[in-house]
C-alpha cells in the first residue's frame, strides 16, 4: 500500500472543493484532491456550446464570490456563462407587500451574477487540472482516517480496486451533506427536515428578463426565477436572446411528481405564481428534484481535520446563500494558511490546531447570521396565519420604503459583510 505526503489534502472534487485547491495554489500552497465520481473528460473549448439550452442547474454567485474568483484570476474563465442581476423584486402570492431592490439605488455593479453549474464546474475542474500546485485522483472512496501530532492521513479505495494513503499535516473535507470523513471522525449533526423538494431547471418566457431576479414568497416556501445568460454563440438562437431563465421552485415533499413529468402543468403553475411579472412561460426543460434538510455539523475542526463546504453546513436554497457562504469559509481558511506559510516558512504547520481552531471561531459570526437568516426566512414566510401573513406584507412594505434598511440587506446578501 502506497503512502503519499502532501501539504493539504482536500477530500471532495465539487465546486467548493475544487475552488478550495485554486485558492490555495493562488498562494503557492501545494494540495491533493481526491473525488469519489470519475471526472468527465472535458476540453478547454467544451462550454462554447450548449447542448440542452433548457436543461442545467444553476447557482446564484453573490458580489463577494465574484470578487473572490476575480482575486485569484478565475474570473475571466467563468464571465462568458454569467448573468448579472441588476434588480430583485421580492412579493407574497397573493398578498398586498412587495419590494424591490435596483442596483443604481444602492450603488453597486451588480447583486451577484446567476450561473450554470456545469459551466462553473467545467472551468473549475480544467483550472486545477492547470495547477501545477494541485494533484487530482477521482474515482477514490475514503475507506480509513487517522491522526497523530504531527500528520493526518486518509486511505482511498480507487474504483480500480488500489489502496492508497496519502499523508499531509492537513486534512479538509468538502465531501458533502452525507460527508464520509466527518462520519468516520464521530462528529456529530443536527438536521431539520424541512418537509419540502426543491425542483430546479431552466425555462423560456416570452418577456425578456432584464436582468431581473424574481422572488415570491408562497405556504409551500420561497420560490424564484433567476436571469440567464442568452443563447447567442453557446447554444441557442438570436429569438432566446435574453429570455432563459433558472427557476427554484418549492413544494411539499410528496408532490413533486407531477411537477417533474408533466410539463404542462409545471409552466402553467409556474404561471399561476408568478403571473404577467415574468412574462408567459412558453417552454421548459428537464427538472431535478432535490428533498430539502438542514444539516449542521456540530464542529468543524477535528485534531488536523476540517470540515468544509455542506459536510459543515447544509442550508435551505432560500435566497441562494449555501454556495457563497461556503466560498467565504474556503477564502477564509486559504488566506490564514498564507498567512502562516509567510510568517513561518517551511517549518510551517498547517495543521496546527490552535490555528484551525481560530479559523472555526472566525466564521462563526457569518455563518450563524446566515444560517439564522435562512431559518427567519423560511420559517416566517411559510406560517399560515392571518396574522402573520399581515405582519410580513407590512414588513415587506416598510423594507421598500424605510430608509437605511436596504442597504443594509442587500449588503448582507451580497456577501459584502461577514
Amino acid at each position: 500500500m502506497a503512502q503519499t505526503q502532501e501539504m493539504v489534502l482536500i477530500v471532495g472534487g465539487g465546486n467548493v472543493g475544487l475552488s478550495f485547491a485554486l485558492l490555495l495554489a493562488h498562494h503557492g500552497i501545494k494540495s491533493t484532491l481526491v473525488e469519489h465520481h470519475r471526472y468527465p473528460t472535458i476540453e478547454p473549448d467544451e462550454d462554447r456550446a450548449r447542448t440542452q439550452y433548457l436543461d442545467s442547474r444553476n447557482t446564484a454567485l453573490s458580489r463577494r464570490t465574484v470578487q473572490i474568483y476575480q482575486e485569484i484570476g478565475l474570473w475571466t474563465r467563468l464571465q462568458s456563462h454569467a448573468c448579472h442581476i441588476d434588480q430583485v423584486k421580492i412579493s407574497e402570492l397573493g398578498s398586498f407587500g412587495h419590494a424591490t431592490l435596483n442596483k443604481h439605488e444602492e450603488g453597486v455593479e451588480s447583486f451577484g451574477q446567476v450561473m450554470e453549474n456545469a459551466h462553473l464546474g467545467r472551468q473549475l475542474l480544467l483550472a486545477v487540472k492547470d495547477s501545477p500546485l494541485i494533484d487530482l485522483y477521482d474515482g477514490t472512496s475514503v475507506i480509513d482516517i487517522a491522526q497523530d501530532e504531527a500528520h493526518a492521513s486518509i486511505t482511498v479505495k480507487f474504483d480500480t480496486g488500489q489502496i492508497k494513503t496519502l499523508t499531509a499535516p492537513l486534512v479538509v473535507a468538502c465531501d458533502g451533506q452525507h460527508s464520509a470523513v466527518r462520519s468516520l471522525l464521530n462528529i456529530g449533526v443536527d438536521t431539520h427536515d424541512y418537509e419540502q423538494v426543491g425542483i430546479v431547471g431552466v425555462v423560456q418566457t416570452d418577456k425578456a428578463h432584464e436582468h431581473t431576479a424574481i422572488e415570491r414568497f408562497s405556504t409551500a416556501g420561497p420560490l424564484a426565477v433567476l436571469p440567464l445568460t442568452d443563447g447567442v454563440g453557446d447554444g441557442g438562437t438570436d429569438q432566446t436572446a435574453g429570455y432563459r431563465r433558472s427557476v427554484v421552485f418549492i413544494c411539499p415533499k410528496g408532490e413533486e411528481g407531477r411537477y417533474l413529468s408533466d410539463d404542462e402543468y409545471y409552466l402553467q403553475t409556474l404561471q399561476t405564481v408568478f403571473g404577467a411579472a415574468a412574462g408567459r412561460f412558453v417552454a421548459t426543460g428537464k427538472r431535478g428534484a432535490y428533498p430539502l434538510t438542514k444539516v449542521l455539523a456540530h464542529r468543524q475542526v477535528s485534531g488536523r481535520f476540517v470540515i468544509m463546504g455542506n459536510a459543515a453546513h447544509t442550508l435551505h436554497p432560500v435566497a441562494g446563500q449555501g454556495f457563497n457562504l461556503c466560498l467565504r469559509d474556503a477564502y477564509t481558511l486559504a488566506n490564514m494558511l498564507a498567512k502562516a506559510v509567510a510568517k513561518e516558512g517551511s517549518q510551517v504547520d498547517l495543521g496546527q490546531y490552535d490555528r484551525l481552531i481560530r479559523y472555526e471561531n472566525a466564521r462563526q459570526k457569518d455563518q450563524k447570521r446566515v444560517i439564522k437568516f435562512c431559518d427567519t426566512v423560511v420559517g416566517s414566510f411559510c406560517h399560515p396565519n392571518p396574522v402573520m401573513r399581515f405582519v410580513r406584507n407590512v414588513g415587506l412594505i416598510c423594507f421598500d420604503k424605510v430608509p437605511g434598511i436596504k442597504p443594509l440587506v442587500a449588503t448582507y446578501a451580497m456577501g459584502l459583510k461577514s
